[in-house]
């Protein structure tokens, strides 16, 4: 993974207060961190970062979409994102991104770099299981849908047991006495 200057935030020289900061995700984003689960990515960061005196609160908001492959057709479509995640960073004598909430970076530090945090705020986002949205309201037509049609088990009339059915007299006729 190369180092993505562009998510870095200088804090040192700002004011106490908020700050609005705003970052593009784009596909080689993700290729540096060599993730190809997706392609066409066209996604909007933008961070509010509040600067006090002994910590930074910052919530980043993540919206936009990346073109993903269907889990049952293998047909792309753009899937939406619009998530968000708050962090506070806080000063020690080292460096711990162990909590997903909290980041210590050691005192004297003049920079937070928010590349891992933004992939892991976008990935993490996605669904599970990646269904086109033709799939759902049965718009899409696709050969692989045919074929899966065909392959759904059918429904088939069950045949019931006689011995049960007098079981079941048994208990309707106690319930009428």
């Amino acid at each position: 993974m190369r180092s993505h200057n562009d998510f870095n935030i200088e804090f040192v020289g700002l004011k106490l207060g908020e700050h609005i900061f705003d970052f593009d995700v784009s596909d080689k984003f993700f290729n540096d961190f060599d993730y190809f689960d997706f392609t066409h990515t066209n996604i909007k960061i933008d961070v509010s970062l509040v600067k006090k005196t002994t910590i930074l609160e910052l919530n980043i908001v993540a919206k936009g979409h990346v073109e993903v492959n269907c889990d049952l057709t293998n047909e792309p479509f753009n899937q939406e994102i619009s998530t968000s995640m708050d962090l506070v960073v806080k000063f020690g004598s080292e460096f711990n991104n162990e909590d997903d909430e909290i980041l210590i970076i050691p005192h004297g530090e003049y920079k937070i770099s928010l590349a891992q945090y933004v992939f892991e705020l976008i990935v993490l986002s996605l669904p599970a299981k990646r269904v086109h949205p033709g799939v759902l309201d049965g718009t899409l037509k696709s050969e692989i849908l045919n074929i899966l049609e065909d392959l759904k088990p059918k429904e088939n009339k069950k045949i019931v047991d006689p011995r049960w059915e007098k079981l079941k007299e048994l208990i309707t006729n106690k319930e009428n006495l």
